[in-house]
């Protein structure tokens, strides 16, 4: 039942009720409402028109910020996918590295960590940076993944990294890839 039924339905059974209700519709049409002039029907017209101008003008504002934040944020991440397919070469050159400083060949060594290096400088200049983790540090979930999990060797080292596995690196604040490591039980 709507309001508007019980309404009637009250004013049958309480005839008072009707009358006050009937003498509250009458008062406000018995009043004599104030005509306005012209000039105020404008001035009043102009602050509506004011406050929309008003209203819109904050509107755009607010929406070229958001377009400037997220043009920053696209620049920043622009060259994700490039730098993440980059980030297997640098680790081949990490194993290239290692193994081929066990060799005897200096100058092949030189002439690879030239390379790495340059490569590396340039993955830097485009904003990428390696997350740091080390053997002993607390495992965090947030910027660590786990590979697996061994027994501790020691009892200090429940619940820490025990190796790192493949480095982790981001790009600004954004972690583009984890660092995998192996964490003691």
């Amino acid at each position: 039942m709507s309001k508007k039924d019980k309404m009637n339905e009250e004013t049958i059974d309480n005839p008072t009720l009707d009358s006050t209700v009937n003498n509250d519709e009458t008062a406000h049409e018995g009043i004599p409402q104030p005509e306005l002039t012209v000039e105020e029907v404008l001035q009043e017209d102009l602050a509506k028109e004011k406050d929309k101008f008003l209203r819109l003008f904050a509107e755009f504002e607010n929406y070229k910020k958001r377009t400037a934040k997220e043009r920053i944020e696209l620049f920043k991440t622009a060259g994700q996918d490039v730098l993440q397919s980059m980030l297997p070469v640098l680790d081949d050159f990490d194993r290239a590295l290692v193994q081929i400083s066990k060799s005897e060949e200096k100058e092949l060594l030189k002439g690879v960590e030239l390379i790495h290096g340059k490569l590396l400088n340039t993955l830097k200049s485009k904003g990428l940076e390696q997350v740091e983790v080390t053997a002993s540090d607390v495992f965090d979930a947030e910027i660590h993944e786990a590979i697996t999990q061994i027994p501790a060797p020691t009892e200090e080292l429940k619940g820490k990294i025990i190796d790192v596995i493949e480095k982790g690196y981001k790009l600004g604040d954004k972690i583009i890839r984890f660092p995998k490591v192996v964490v003691g039980q």
